[in-house]
């Protein structure tokens, strides 16, 4: 008696521990398995090995919405949009379980391809208005603004061609520095966009925007791709043009992208005017607007930026090409006050009327220029809006000034709390020293050593 109450207790112990564990669960399906018949199905992430699957994007999301997900056997922990948010992702080779009007159904993530598993009783019934449920949930998920954005980048010699990861770049159209009614005109222009499906289509016409942005280096012409992502909440692919080798590669990374992005190709008036034979001129062209550009570029924002287009091939950028064309200028007094605004949060200042009267006279620096000066001096507005008088008075090249470093009164009642910046820069010639400083510092020590640093994205270049 003693002995098989023993027994009992162990047996008891043991069955809560296989519940705990969750293989009690495993074991119950396998036993529904010996009187079930399944059907599979399988939801690749590309298509024929080259187009990219849009229902594997949404059953992504659909899936990532489920709590069901908590009980997968295992999770990955990953942060959100936002750096406190942690989100749990489905791991590798991991189920998670679904229920849909009383029938329920199994989802396996293999490497590319989600694999649904249904009851072949229960398929008939239920597999149409599921598929279209999951569509309905993820597009709604997509307009509450709850996907996290991503940053492509294609990778030479690489089978997936495209490699991505998280899109957090913070610019907006409120930080960005320009003229205020072409900005609302760019806002105005992208809502309708998104408003325009049908209207494209009666027409004829693919639903798609292009974008020419030229202007000098240092102007914004990044930072503001950045700002049209954020505000349509669309991906973003940004085409290095020296990492494809044919005009065929080109069409293939095109093939792949998918709607809801921005396709950026930067600096192309640079590439132009190197003559590579790998892409040719043609190959451009068919990117921009050929057959297969209106087939595959359905919800996409094109966006190419250039230096400038004086010896480009006008042809190159007719109308249907390329739809709105945006020139960054150096900056002028209302850009400036748009950057001090950001940047020292400064509205008005006593100092602004001799910046604009500078301005007017015909002086100017980039607005990249012109923010580093701020960002060195952020501690005392008035002696960063100093630096930028005088590095504007020398034309941008630090020439005759005297006075780095050196703290006014007025200076000191600007410094929060008595906090009193250390080094200080009144020209760009100033940052220019410092970066160059650390450039030979850098080249020393990586030429003193075998490792190597990646690449800094594009997008930041600005």
């Amino acid at each position: 008696m003693i002995l098989f109450s023993f027994t009992s207790i162990v047996l008891i112990a043991f069955g809560a521990t296989l519940f705990q564990t969750g293989h009690a669960k495993k074991l119950w399906r396998r036993i529904e398995d010996w009187f079930h018949v399944y059907q599979f199905f399988k939801v690749p992430e590309l298509n024929d090995t080259t187009q990219h699957n849009h229902l594997y994007r949404k059953v992504s999301l659909y899936l990532h919405s489920l709590p069901s997900i908590e009980d997968s056997d295992f999770a990955n922990l990953i942060t959100g949009k936002k750096q406190n948010d942690i989100v749990l992702c489905l791991g590798p080779n991991q189920t998670i379980e679904d229920h849909f009007l009383g029938a329920t159904l199994f989802w396996f993530n293999q490497t590319g391809t989600f694999l649904l598993k249904i009851r072949k009783v229960d398929k008939r019934r239920i597999l149409r208005p599921y598929l279209q449920h999951i569509h309905a949930v993820a597009d709604e998920i997509d307009q509450r603004g709850k996907r996290d954005l991503l940053l492509f980048m294609n990778i030479a010699d690489d089978y997936r061609r495209w490699r991505s990861v998280p899109f957090t770049h913070p610019s907006t159209f409120d930080t960005v520095a320009m003229e205020p009614d072409l900005k609302s005109k760019v806002k105005s222009d992208l809502e309708s966009f998104l408003r325009a499906k049908q209207y494209y289509h009666r027409l004829g016409r693919v639903w798609k925007r292009s974008f020419l942005l030229y202007g000098p280096s240092g102007t914004g012409k990044s930072s503001f791709v950045a700002a049209m992502a954020n505000f349509l909440s669309y991906d973003v692919y940004d085409i290095d043009l020296c990492k494809i080798s044919s005009d065929s590669d080109l069409k293939s990374l095109l093939l792949q992208t998918t709607p809801k992005s921005v396709v950026v190709i930067e600096d192309l008036d640079r590439f132009l005017a190197e003559k590579t034979a790998r892409i040719s001129a043609s190959g451009i062209l068919n990117f921009m607007d050929a057959l297969l550009t209106s087939c595959c570029a359905e919800e996409r924002v094109m966006v190419f930026t250039m230096n400038t287009k004086e010896h480009v091939d006008p042809n190159l950028l007719r109308p249907g090409r390329v739809d709105v064309h945006i020139h960054f200028p150096l900056c002028d007094f209302s850009a400036f006050k748009t950057l001090a605004s950001s940047y020292l949060g400064v509205k008005e200042h006593k100092l602004f009327p001799q910046v604009q009267e500078i301005f007017q006279n015909g002086a100017s620096l980039s607005p990249a220029e012109i923010g580093e000066l701020m960002i060195a001096n952020r501690n005392s507005p008035s002696r960063a809006i100093k630096s930028v008088i005088t590095a504007l008075q020398t034309d941008g090249d630090g020439r005759g000034c005297g006075l780095i470093g050196r703290q006014t009164e007025d200076d000191e009642m600007d410094e929060p709390d008595g906090v009193v910046c250390g080094e200080t820069f009144n020209t760009v010639k100033d940052l220019r020293k410092l970066y160059g400083f650390f450039s030979f510092r850098v080249t020393r020590r990586s030429s003193s050593s075998n490792a190597s640093l990646p690449p800094a994205s594009p997008l930041e270049k600005e």
